[in-house]
């Protein structure tokens, strides 16, 4: 594996931290795996709610509810 300097400068901070460096490339490809993961996950539970009718409803009367309870002025 190639690495550039940004690359090396960030391995080289979790191998500050006491990770070997097989620990530090290894538990990196975890970590964004894992990102990668909530991020779709993140994104469809988004996508669920825009498409949900009853909850775009509820949230408009929510904001219209809010919006009259607002101080004049």
């Amino acid at each position: 594996m190639r690495l550039d300097d940004e690359a090396l400068r960030a391995l080289g901070q979790l191998q500050a931290s006491g990770l070997s460096r097989s620990e530090a490339i290894r538990q990196a490809l975890v970590d964004s795996a894992a990102r990668l993961r909530k991020r779709k996950a993140l994104a469809e539970e988004v996508a669920a709610l825009e498409a949900d009718e009853d909850d775009r409803r509820e949230m408009r009367e929510v904001a219209a509810l809010m919006e009259s309870l607002r101080a004049p002025g």
